[in-house]
């Protein structure tokens, strides 16, 4: 299970940098939630598949006892999640108003200078 979990985490990466090296900014979009989508199952998976209990100490215990969920990636993770939405938002919108300005997608475009706009 593991195994598969890693071979996706290798084939976002790799679908995310090729089309982040693409010349649209949509798919430079897209490029960059896979990348992040990949990032967030490498956090997942080097924190370890655990399946147990929630880590809450009962009133009778001092230590953790037992197999329980390690919550340090799970609250990395949920960190990430939030942060990579605020930036694609902020990507969308922006991109939305670079096509309104230039009426295309194409990033080479944007390098040419033009002084008509």
């Amino acid at each position: 299970m593991e195994l598969l979990l890693l071979i996706l985490v290798g084939v976002l990466y790799a679908t995310g940098i090729f089309m982040m090296l693409r010349r649209s900014m949509v798919k430079l979009l897209i490029g960059l939630i896979l990348l992040g989508n990949g990032a967030n199952m490498l956090i997942f998976l080097l924190g370890g598949i655990t399946r147990g209990k929630p880590p809450i100490i009962g009133d009778a215990d001092k230590v953790l006892t037992g197999i329980y969920a390690d919550p340090v990636p799970q609250s990395l993770i949920l960190t990430a999640i939030v942060i990579s939405f605020g930036l694609q938002s902020f990507a969308i919108v922006l991109l939305k108003r670079v096509h309104a300005l230039i009426q295309t997608d194409d990033l080479n475009d944007l390098n040419t200078p033009d002084t008509s706009i």
